[in-house]
């Protein structure tokens, strides 16, 4: 196993720090490294859960000293990792979690990833709670459909409420009793000794599963357990300028859990277009002109994603121009406008020519206005 690093080096503050000090550069760094914001990077997740178990110690004065006074070696014989998150705050840093998903919204997004993070939640009165898995799920639109928004039905399978004990395992009017194992507790607290010194550490009750009290009567609908599985019909609304491979988070769609729903996640896939090509908020199209038209320019129609527009084209212009439709390219998310629309003119050259029109370019190269390599351009 790799030996911890520093509380302090991993936050990159001096051991002087005061609590905003520390509080910054937690909230620089988690930003940085956060989950929602480097989907499927398990390093950058390894780093943000390095980054939260430093803040957890440093920024609560008990657990500080005590790291300050045995380092490492003492500390991690004196705190497990959930005694290392109970009581931690980060309600201050909810809201830099809240726009990577498009769901945002209320809840805990620090308090239910450590629970996924770290193998359980960490309920209120800090005991263990029972949190339902996040799941995942994607779908495709087009790139009209992400220009202009849209509203999309999924269709997904996860646990939800069993509706006879609405959750609860019990059947309906039996009681719940203390475990008898943790009295209530949900912790069970174990002591050992090393030498003249004794050691105690405080985990999870396995009877009771933290909860501190026991089904009394089980419900006969979903065996005690709260839940059931079924397939789910939502309908999603997709913002318009959403990009390829964005991805919202659906606050408690996920998987049932007595202490809260985990989250779904849905992977946003905008397929290839035949015409168009994005480039962040602006869009390319190639526009065939004829000969004609960029030799003596004049109006001509280009498509768009929310119609037709007039394109301007100049006399003498070259193959391969781009021009600029402003206003006709993607939304940009949430920040009002549009990006623009690039035109490139590919200006088209016959391969068959009629006698008629042989004969007329003819006579155009003898009265001498063309210039030198003015076919060359095209």
């Amino acid at each position: 196993m790799a030996e911890k690093r520093d509380y302090y080096e991993v936050l990159g503050v001096a051991k002087a720090a005061n609590k905003e000090q520390i509080k910054d550069a937690y909230r620089k760094l988690a930003l940085k490294y956060h989950p929602d914001r480097n989907p499927g990077d398990k390093a950058s997740e390894e780093k943000f859960k390095e980054l939260s178990e430093a803040y957890a110690v440093l920024s609560d004065d008990g657990k500080r000293s005590q790291y300050d006074q045995y380092g490492h070696a003492g500390f991690d014989q004196r705190y497990s990792q959930e005694d290392i998150f109970r009581g931690a705050d980060f309600s201050d840093f909810e809201d830099m979690v809240k726009g990577f998903g498009f769901g945002g919204g209320g809840g805990s997004p620090f308090g239910d990833m450590f629970g996924s993070m770290f193998g359980g939640g960490f309920g209120q009165g800090g005991r263990r709670g029972e949190y339902g898995a996040d799941l995942q799920t994607r779908v495709e639109i087009t790139l009209e459909e992400a220009a202009k928004g849209v509203k999309k039905e999924i269709s997904y399978h996860h646990s939800k409420a069993c509706n006879k004990c609405s959750g609860s395992g019990s059947e309906p009017g039996s009681r719940r009793t203390t475990c008898s194992t943790c009295h209530g507790r949900g912790q069970v607290q174990q002591a050992r000794r090393a030498g003249p010194m004794a050691f105690y550490t405080v985990t999870t009750c396995n009877k009771c599963s933290g909860e501190g009290q026991m089904v009394e009567k089980p419900c006969k609908n979903c065996n005690g357990s709260g839940k059931m599985s079924g397939n789910e019909h939502i309908n999603v609304d997709i913002p318009a300028g959403i990009e390829n491979g964005m991805r919202m988070r659906l606050e408690n769609l996920g998987e049932f859990g007595k202490d809260g729903s985990g989250d779904l996640y849905v992977d946003v896939y905008v397929k290839k277009h035949q015409t168009f090509e994005r480039e962040g908020e602006n869009i390319w199209i190639n526009k065939e002109i004829t000969f004609p038209e960029a030799a003596l320019g004049g109006e001509v129609e280009v498509p768009t994603l929310f119609g037709k527009a007039k394109l301007n084209v100049p006399v003498g212009t070259a193959s391969h121009t781009v021009f600029r439709l402003k206003g006709e390219g993607m939304p940009k998310l949430r920040r009002g406008g549009k990006g623009d629309e690039m035109v490139r003119v590919i200006v088209s050259i016959p391969k068959k020519l009629t006698k008629k029109q042989k004969e007329l370019l003819a006579e155009f190269e003898k009265e001498g206005e063309k210039k030198s390599g003015i076919f060359g351009v095209f």
